[in-house]
């Protein structure tokens, strides 16, 4: 599916960018599914409605661009989130996007209800990699009532990404102590309990250990409320890189696609 053949609504909802694809009948009320995406390719919210745009599900699909990235790069562009993520990219970078991203996100929401045409019905959330940190984030606040929610190649603990990080980039990462507690924070293993609706994990068979190996856990630990599904051969990524704009759906990101449909279909039906 290319996004190329769906009706694209783009705009900005109280501050935040997204884009929105629109249910399968526009006449008929519809739920809504908010979601945002990974700073890996997909790596932005068009690349991500493209790669996942879980055609055929009666519900407006919303993509939201991560702050700090796309139309909200910090003064100075790349360059200068390159920087920020050198310097400490838990304080500069992961810890502050999760935090803006998951407090905007009820005004957004009242804001798209407004809008979009029949979006009252009911609201799942999704995310991959950094974006899952925030639809985490979100489930484990409560500010919103939701009936559903899925995360791909998920963010579960931070500290252990972080690792993952260091040995991708092979850079050594200066841990403090206020680095460790916005770590503690953002582990969803340990704050299980905190999350408020049914989750899908989805993880690639390759992805790193630092990521495979969490969403196993929490799996375990939310039980019979969760199911974790594993796409053979994917790894961290599906979409070619620099997965920056729409493109072509991926193999990978088919499998994930339809393991995301497959999964809201039922659960926000009203």
């Amino acid at each position: 599916m290319r996004i190329a053949e769906l009706e694209v609504v783009e705009g900005v909802a109280a501050g935040v960018p997204f884009v929105a694809l629109p249910p399968a009948d526009p006449a008929a009320p519809a739920a809504l599914l908010a979601g945002w995406h990974l700073m890996e390719p997909p790596a932005s919210e068009r690349a991500l409605a493209a790669a996942l745009p879980m055609a055929g599900l009666q519900a407006w699909r919303v993509y939201f661009g991560l702050p700090l990235t796309g139309a909200r790069l910090p003064g100075g562009g790349p360059a200068e989130l390159f920087r920020l993520a050198s310097e400490d990219a838990v304080l500069n970078v992961f810890g502050p996007v999760t935090d803006q991203a998951a407090g905007e996100f009820p005004a957004a929401l009242a804001a798209l209800r407004d809008w979009l045409p029949g979006a009252d019905g009911p609201l799942g959330v999704f995310g991959g990699s950094a974006g899952s940190l925030v639809a985490l984030e979100v489930l484990a606040r409560g500010d919103a009532d939701v009936a559903a929610g899925a995360v791909v190649s998920p963010v579960v603990q931070l500290a252990p990404v972080i690792g993952r990080n260091e040995r991708l980039y092979d850079v050594t990462y200066p841990w403090s102590a206020r680095s460790h507690a916005v770590a503690t924070h953002h582990d969803y293993v340990s704050r299980a309990a905190e999350l408020s609706a049914p989750l899908l994990i989805v993880a690639g068979s390759a992805d790193d250990i630092a990521v495979r190996e969490p969403a196993a856990a929490l799996r375990k630990r939310l039980g019979d409320r969760a199911e974790l599904v594993t796409i053979d051969g994917m790894g961290h990524t599906f979409a070619e890189a620099p997965g920056l704009d729409a493109a072509p759906q991926t193999a990978d990101a088919a499998r994930v696609d339809a393991a995301f449909s497959a999964w809201f279909g039922p659960r926000l039906r009203r």
